[in-house]
């Protein structure tokens, strides 16, 4: 424990000049484990480990196996590769750049595939390693070349003096990395954070330490889905903009204006602006009904960038509470995509071809033709 507390009290107070020189973390392993065999400390040290390359090995799967070593083959690349994204992104706000994941992912790949056939064990990017090596000057590629290269040498024969290294001063040194990824900014400030993303973050930590990072990666990935998608909601339906008649529509012709005027009441011009999706589908259907009472009803979405099949039922539901009222609605100016997921919900086969229209004025032509029609019917 004492020595654990020396090499920490050595990574902190390490002077700057010294650091351009020896890494701290190399310069408290070296006095850690000299002080060690200097004064025949009883310590745990790590022990014997093996030396020589390692040789080829064709792995012999029978078939029942398969399914077994598929499952556990994809839990370990699902952790490796939260592992090494996560590292990355420690390492991108401590050096100021951004990693590319595919890369990292791909190299990763290779590296665990030539490290099976010589029977090695699964890796990815560890976050304590890869601090120790931002801290000690590491920023570029070829740190990690060198690590590499220094493993191998070590394997090759210096098994012995690393053998003499306590597992007291790897803790200390581990401690003092460990204390470095905390983001204590954010602690900080953590009273002024939403309290949504705070109880996610303390979450995931909880289920970090008490179940395995696994869990707390997919359950915070989860809670932070549901309040993305929450916010979306709530951002589109203050953001979409709805609009009714002439009174609310700013840019109508003459023409337009005065049919509107003529028929108030049978006919009325719904406007919409911005995405509509499931969080704007129960606003949507709500105002529809709200006036309900009409003869025709005009849908304008030509301002509609994007609309998802619940927003398209909201609209398919009003258009089958008005027909079977023996109402009519009409619909214009629905861009491609938004036109081709009206389609597949099949509220445009529902809508009929002839009440399909191009432009607005000829939308309120027709509805004007629709109720002139219905009249002459009556008398």
């Amino acid at each position: 424990m004492l020595l654990a507390v020396g090499v920490l009290a050595v990574l902190i107070l390490t002077p700057a000049r010294l650091t351009r020189f020896i890494p701290p973390p190399l310069l408290a392993l070296i006095l850690g484990t000299v002080a060690v065999q200097s004064f025949a400390l009883d310590v745990p040290l790590i022990g014997t480990i093996p030396t020589g390359l390692p040789t080829i090995t064709i792995p012999d799967i029978a078939l029942t196996e398969v399914p077994f070593i598929v499952r556990y083959a994809l839990v370990l690349a699902f952790l490796g590769s939260i592992d090494s994204l996560l590292t990355s992104i420690v390492v991108d706000s401590m050096t100021r750049s951004h990693h590319d994941s595919n890369r990292e992912l791909f190299g990763q790949g290779l590296g665990n595939i030539a490290s099976g056939i010589f029977g090695g064990l699964p890796s990815a990017g560890a976050t304590m390693r890869t601090l120790v090596n931002v801290r000690a000057g590491g920023n570029s590629r070829l740190s990690g070349v060198i690590h590499s290269i220094v493993l191998f040498t070590i394997v090759l024969g210096f098994t012995q003096a690393v053998s003499l290294i306590p597992f007291s001063v790897l803790a200390g040194i581990l401690v003092k990395v460990g204390i470095d990824i905390i983001d204590w900014q954010y602690l900080k400030r953590i009273r002024h954070e939403p309290r949504a993303e705070v109880v996610i973050m303390l979450s995931t930590l909880l289920l970090t330490v008490l179940v395995d990072l696994i869990t707390a990666v997919a359950a915070g990935f989860v809670m932070a889905s549901v309040l993305f998608v929450a916010k979306m909601a709530d951002s589109q339906v203050k953001n979409a903009r709805f609009s009714f008649g002439a009174d609310q529509i700013e840019d109508l012709s003459n023409e337009e204006q005065e049919i509107l005027e003529e028929y108030n009441g049978q006919i009325v011009l719904f406007h919409v602006e911005g995405p509509l999706s499931f969080g704007s589908a129960r606003d949507v259907a709500r105002l529809l009904h709200s006036d309900i009472d009409k003869d025709v009803l005009v849908i304008d979405l030509r301002h509609v960038p994007f609309i998802d099949s619940s927003a398209s039922a909201a609209i398919d539901e009003v258009i089958q509470r008005l027909n079977h009222d023996g109402d009519t609605v009409l619909l214009f100016g629905a861009r491609e995509p938004v036109a081709k997921m009206l389609a597949q919900t099949g509220v445009l086969g529902r809508l009929g071809k002839d009440n399909l229209v191009t432009r607005r004025i000829d939308a309120l032509r027709k509805a004007r033709s629709i109720i002139e029609a219905n009249e002459d019917e009556s008398v």
